[in-house]
């Protein structure tokens, strides 16, 4: 009896002790399994954004596949050269979707008022439809179109478009359209003329002109003698034909290529 009362401290510590073991594992359990689940709950928002980010770009990339693409040779900001984004799309040809090489571009400069001018040069040198003026263009090496700017007035805008729809012959410039703006006229076109064409020489002519396209084109082949080559009129006033004055001329002759009132360059 005396050893079997030795015995029983001993087996009651070991329970107490088992028993306190076993609540401070439930304790620590708990602990385990919601440090774990915060740990995965970063990486579960970062896999979704990133699934999400994916969908996105594969959606984005497939839209632009099938989206047409733009053709900016017929544009230069919000310019529009009408003749060859119609003329693409009624004849599809690969040298028209490259900026063109041409032996000079000739820009008849117009406005709104000036539909009659333009219906009289339509009926004489200019052709009056893009399938003639691309056989000038082949012939020649000459580009040709009206240049007007863009108006405040939507009737004056209306009635162009219609004109545009017509003809096709068309370069439409971001300018204001009116006398007093004719040199920001005058820069935009040429700007607009060497972003849309590959040209030799940039002519701007009036469309108050008869011209022979065929002498202006041997004119530019023939002719130039410099890479830096301006043709036009450097001076205003009558003629001076006296031998003793400084700035006299032997002669006077109108041009071969015919009365027109304008100025040539060379892209150089």
């Amino acid at each position: 009896m005396p050893r079997a009362a030795s015995f029983l401290p001993l087996n009651s510590s070991s329970a107490t002790t088992a028993t306190t073991y076993s609540k401070a594992e439930k304790s620590k359990r708990p602990l385990l399994a919601t440090s774990t689940s915060n740990a995965r709950l970063p990486l579960l928002v970062f896999c979704f954004i990133s699934l999400t980010i994916g969908l996105a770009g594969t959606i984005f990339a497939v839209s632009a596949l099938r989206r047409p693409r733009p053709l900016p040779v017929f544009r230069c900001g919000r310019i529009h050269d009408t003749f060859r984004a119609f003329y693409s799309l009624s004849n599809p040809q690969p040298d028209l979707l490259d900026r063109p090489k041409v032996l000079g571009f000739v820009g008849i400069q117009t406005g709104f008022s000036s539909a009659n001018r333009r219906s009289a040069l339509r009926s004489t040198w200019f052709p009056s439809d893009p399938d003639g003026l691309l056989r000038l263009e082949q012939a020649t090496g000459l580009a040709f179109r009206f240049v007007i700017g863009r108006s405040e007035d939507v009737k004056k805008m209306a009635e162009l478009q219609k004109e545009v729809e017509k003809y096709r012959d068309f370069m439409l410039i971001d300018v204001r359209e009116e006398y007093l703006n004719l040199p920001h006229k005058t820069l935009a076109f040429f700007k607009a003329a060497f972003e849309l064409f590959d040209a030799d020489y940039y002519v701007k002519a009036d469309d108050d002109i008869y011209l022979r396209p065929d002498r202006l084109s041997t004119l530019l082949a023939k002719e130039r003698s410099h890479l830096l080559t301006y043709i036009g009129c450097m001076k205003k006033g009558p003629v001076i034909t006296d031998p003793k004055m400084k700035w006299w001329k032997i002669a006077f002759p109108c041009m071969s290529f015919g009365n027109i009132h304008g100025f040539f360059m060379t892209c150089n």
